[in-house]
């Protein structure tokens, strides 16, 4: 019994430990500012609510609204102002590449993967609202193995009862006196039923505090109107597409054009917010690499948001790109 009820505690262990530690890192907060209430920026708004994909489209919309771009009605988009006014217009017009036209779904996937775009879920997450790609992932593996460890746990416990089993009720009968041990090892199974109730990590890439930032932002009497986008022909409509997707606009030509290939719904309960489904806009993972370990990498797109020495704005940092692993994982929001 007593080699089984040490593997038994060693493996418990270590895998209960590593799953708090990944649980830890990915509710860990860099940067904690409290919840910014109804004065988020708008392409922050945006991508809390839709992911990286409805950044794209908002980012699309606003300068569709001020005659920067053209939209076709067979998805063609042409830009005729390549001056951006932050980051995400310059990886857009970049998208677009040297004639300034390209067909919306390939400029969509190139934008969200932009480092322009990805960054912005780099500062959300240092803020809490949201959960880096990396540590999600690996609360997930280690919940895994721990649930590995308490299947060997029990293995361990069957042998450890029969060999008891044998010495009190076999033909020698010598055992000594004492309680079966499958109860020790039901103890430590308990535990690990304990820590994995402990260390769930949720649903989607969107953190609680995200999802109750996204509910202050959509109640209230007034709709909600993006402070940094108040010189926008409609701000009103900027801000709802931004909360709602692009099913929201009051153009039916722009909107069937701007509808997303596949439809996906809210992420988590009660808050909305983008999943790491394959039907759903994605965060590509830490773009900061020492926060969580992860190595900073390109997300299947090498666009740049220093394209342009007009950059000024401070609706998003141009940090280095993230990892996704394939296109097939960056897919469109609602």
């Amino acid at each position: 019994m007593h080699l089984e009820f040490t593997l038994a505690c060693t493996a418990m262990l270590a895998a209960s430990m590593n799953a708090g530690w990944a649980n830890s890192r990915l509710r860990r907060v860099p940067a904690p500012q409290g919840l910014p209430g109804r004065g988020l920026p708008l392409l922050d708004t945006a991508f809390l609510a839709g992911g990286p994909a409805r950044v794209a489209e908002v980012a699309l919309v606003w300068m569709h609204q001020q005659g920067r771009v053209v939209v076709s009605r067979s998805g063609l988009v042409t830009v005729t102002d390549p001056q951006p006014w932050n980051e995400v217009e310059a990886a857009l017009i970049a998208a677009a590449g040297p004639g300034r036209q390209r067909s919306l779904p390939g400029l969509r996937r190139e934008v969200m993967r932009s480092p322009a775009v990805q960054s912005i879920g780099e500062r959300l997450a240092d803020r809490g609202l949201a959960r880096r790609a990396t540590a999600h992932r690996r609360a997930r593996i280690a919940r895994r193995l721990l649930g590995v460890a308490m299947l060997l746990t029990m293995v361990l416990g069957a042998v450890a009862t029969f060999r008891w089993m044998e010495d009190h009720f076999g033909l020698t009968g010598d055992g000594e006196p004492g309680f079966p041990p499958f109860f020790a090892f039901a103890g430590m199974f308990a535990y690990g039923l304990l820590v994995l109730a402990l260390t769930g990590p949720g649903r989607g890439q969107i953190s609680p505090a995200g999802r109750r930032q996204l509910q202050l932002m959509r109640a209230g009497d007034r709709p909600w109107r993006p402070h940094d986008a108040l010189a926008a022909p409609d701000p009103l409509l900027l801000g709802a597409v931004a909360l709602g997707g692009t099913m929201l606009l009051t153009d039916p030509a722009l909107r069937e054009v701007l509808a997303p290939p596949v439809s996906s719904g809210p992420a988590g309960s009660g808050g909305g917010g983008f999943t790491g489904g394959a039907a759903a806009a994605v965060w590509c993972g830490s773009a900061t690499g020492g926060q969580d370990g992860g190595s900073p990498s390109a997300c299947g797109s090498s666009s740049s948001c220093g394209t342009s020495s007009s950059c000024g704005s401070a609706t998003s940092g141009c940090g280095s790109a993230s990892s996704c692993g394939s296109s097939s994982s960056c897919g469109s929001s609602t």
